[in-house]
């Protein structure tokens, strides 16, 4: 699974420096984090309201949440470029949280 991820990661790094007229990718870096933030948040919330939709059986609503949680992975991704970070990064983060309990991590945090 995280071929993928390192892939992606791979193409944004290439995209990141091409012309922001033939990049989408390259756009957004141009354009700035505040931009790449903008597009994240735009994301999540189509991805929360997919979410409800699928929660109170909209027909399509599983496929719309894929779809949705793709393009917040995808500028996720695009965002942890610029900001010269990696999927590996977050997939260690993820690592060390196994067997701890999600209770004591998040106290963890608060200390």
């Amino acid at each position: 699974m995280s071929d993928i991820l390192r892939e992606l990661a791979s193409v944004l790094e290439q995209r990141k420096s091409a012309s922001g007229e033939s990049s989408y990718v390259a756009s957004l870096h141009k354009q700035g984090l505040s931009k790449i933030l903008q597009k994240v948040e735009e994301e999540a919330l189509e991805t929360i309201e997919a979410a409800n939709e699928c929660d109170t059986g909209s027909g399509e609503g599983k496929n719309a949440v894929i779809h949705e949680t793709a393009d917040l992975w995808f500028h996720t991704m695009v965002m942890l470029s610029h900001l010269e970070l990696g999927p590996d990064q977050v997939l260690e983060e993820l690592e060390k949280r196994f067997n701890i309990s999600g209770l004591q991590e998040k106290a963890s945090r608060q200390n």
